[in-house]
């Protein structure tokens, strides 16, 4: 469809390991709150795959990581977090034709957008694919790590009081629990084009 595909984890996942790198308490807001003027991200795209530049360091591998993933989320419910980010994303909404992916993008960043999808799978499925796809970056974890830190960062996000994970009232439900990534993405892309009349 010629958008932009726009992972906003990456961008808390930049906040989460920053302050794993400064020896913040990821659940201490002041504590991440003094480091976010130090933070500068940015998304870059080469040959159609974003990566995510933090303080002009490519650290698309690294925020991938299990320990980031929970980091993420807990700096994720903090609101200087959220508002710092907020307008970051968007902006790039503005400038661009996008696909945003995110746990807050329907409600909260974008809730005037032309096509809100909750894409959702049990947390066992997901995790299996997490297990895969984190094998094949070379990262050495369990199935039983991924699982949990998965579940923990599910209900931190649900819970958290500023932009909690939830589907917004208008958006179109899609479990891929079942289902494979090629037919996700023809699900998805038949959404879309029904939407807009592609």
């Amino acid at each position: 469809f010629g958008l932009i595909y726009v992972d906003t984890g990456a961008i808390y996942r930049c906040v989460g390991l920053y302050a794993l790198r400064k020896g913040a308490a990821t659940k201490d807001e002041s504590a991440v709150s003094a480091l976010l003027d130090e933070i500068s991200i940015e998304l870059t795209y080469v040959d159609g795959e974003q990566h995510v530049i933090l303080n002009s360091e490519d650290v698309s591998k690294e925020i991938r990581m299990p320990e980031v993933s929970v980091a993420a989320s807990d700096v994720s419910a903090m609101v200087p977090v959220r508002a710092k980010l907020l307008e970051m994303q968007r902006d790039m909404a503005k400038r661009y034709d996008v696909i945003m992916d995110g746990r807050d993008i329907g409600t909260v960043v974008l809730p005037q957008a032309g096509l809100k999808v909750f894409l959702t799978a049990d947390v066992s499925k997901r995790a299996g694919r997490r297990l895969l796809e984190l094998e094949q970056k070379g990262v050495a974890t369990t199935y039983d790590d991924v699982l949990r830190d998965m579940s923990y960062r599910d209900e931190n996000d649900s819970r958290r009081a500023a932009a909690p994970l939830r589907a917004a009232e208008d958006a179109v439900l899609l479990d891929t629990g079942e289902i494979g990534l090629e037919e996700s993405v023809e699900r998805l892309c038949t959404i879309i084009a029904e939407r807009f009349g592609l």
